[in-house]
């Protein structure tokens, strides 16, 4: 099973709908909602297979719980940050999160990738759609992350972690206008499931 932390986002089933598609389980729990403890207890109980934390519109300082799933959980099973998802995790390892030169709401940008992880198999450029005022500053970044992607000016949108199943995206996979979205959301899936199959679920 799969658990998607939303954050009051509007769109959250388009996203939730991408996942479904790959016939798959889903539990969909509000970010001020959901329980450490139960998060705890499906993965010592094996059943949580990986974490989605949704886009929103708040700042990563003003998210329920998700700090703490990310710092609780990133080394136990997968986590795939989108959007709000994304600032996250960027906030919780130290990069500096702030307005970007100006908002982008439904704007369709190219960005340039890794071709790995979240990209394995797609072309390294390709368009995707950004909903958001606010970016991750990749300079205080901690050095245990890969740069996955970033725009055509150098703005951060994709990251990963180098030892752990820790993956996000700014932009939003869901979008009509995303190339690649259902493509992207399969490779967490697969990466999701790598990482169980070499190392189980670490409690």
């Amino acid at each position: 099973m799969f658990l998607m932390i939303d954050n009051y986002d509007s769109f959250v089933y388009n996203l939730v709908s991408y996942f479904l598609e790959e016939n798959i389980e889903m539990e969909i729990i509000r970010n001020d909602l959901v329980d450490l403890k139960y998060i705890e207890d499906l993965i010592e109980k094996g059943k949580l297979e990986g974490i989605i934390i949704s886009p929103g519109p708040k700042s990563p300082k003003d998210c329920g719980l998700c700090n703490e799933i990310v710092k609780q959980f990133y080394k136990k099973v997968a986590i795939f940050g989108v959007c709000l998802g994304h600032q996250i995790i960027g906030h919780v390892f130290g990069a500096e999160v702030k307005k970007g030169k100006s908002p982008v709401h439904g704007k369709v940008h190219k960005i340039k990738n890794s071709g790995e992880n979240i990209f394995k198999n797609l072309p390294k450029e390709f368009n995707v759609t950004r909903y958001h005022s606010l970016v991750v500053e990749k300079e205080k970044l901690l050095n245990d992350f890969n740069i996955e992607a970033e725009t055509e000016d150098g703005v951060l949108m994709a990251l990963s972690n180098k030892n752990y199943p820790l993956y996000s995206v700014q932009f939003h996979p869901e979008a009509v206008l995303t190339e690649y979205g259902h493509e992207m959301i399969r490779n967490f899936l697969d990466l999701a499931k790598e990482w169980r199959d070499k190392n189980g679920n670490r409690s």
